[in-house]
């Protein structure tokens, strides 16, 4: 599998890259795989300094990730960075349990901002809970079109030094 956008700006949780890194481990054992940032009990959305270090440590996270063969050839990898997809959307696709291919996935969903059909139905008729975590993080991993900015994806895959 290979990337089939050139850049890529989704929007995810926390707890999505907890669950990417374990998946990622338990597909790879015997790697090594970076840590995340450790996640405090006293987080704060609204302290800048707390934002910005958990987004550079998600970042630095995801660029060593990407410098691994073994885990490039990981489909999860590819639907978490090119698509919207929630985890467990991720796993019905790449364990076969959706009409989509992982592929297919990518390339209808990417430009969509959204998740799988069946999930947005659901929604509709008020059956996903609300999401009770406070804590989110972008990709930051560059953007697809001109309206990423207001998701919150930056242009620049390497962080700014100062």
């Amino acid at each position: 599998m290979c990337f089939t956008r050139k850049t890529s700006c989704v929007r995810r949780r926390f707890r999505e890259f907890v669950w990417l890194r374990q998946r990622l481990q338990k597909n790879a054992v015997l790697l090594q795989l970076p840590e995340l940032p450790s996640k405090t009990p006293f987080f704060n959305m609204n302290n800048p300094h707390h934002v910005d270090h958990r987004r550079q440590g998600l970042q630095e996270f995801l660029e060593k990730i990407l410098q691994n063969a073994l885990l490039l050839s990981d489909s999860r990898l590819h639907l978490f960075l090119q698509t919207q997809l929630s985890p467990e959307d991720i796993e019905a696709c790449v364990s076969g349990q959706t009409k989509y291919s992982v592929a297919d996935a990518i390339h209808k969903f990417a430009s969509l901002k959204r998740r799988f059909p069946i999930e947005d139905e659901e929604k509709k008729r008020g059956k996903n809970d609300a999401d009770s975590d406070s804590e989110s993080s972008s990709s930051g991993l560059g953007h697809s079109s001109d309206d990423s900015i207001s998701h919150g994806c930056k242009a620049s895959t390497v962080p700014e030094e100062s």
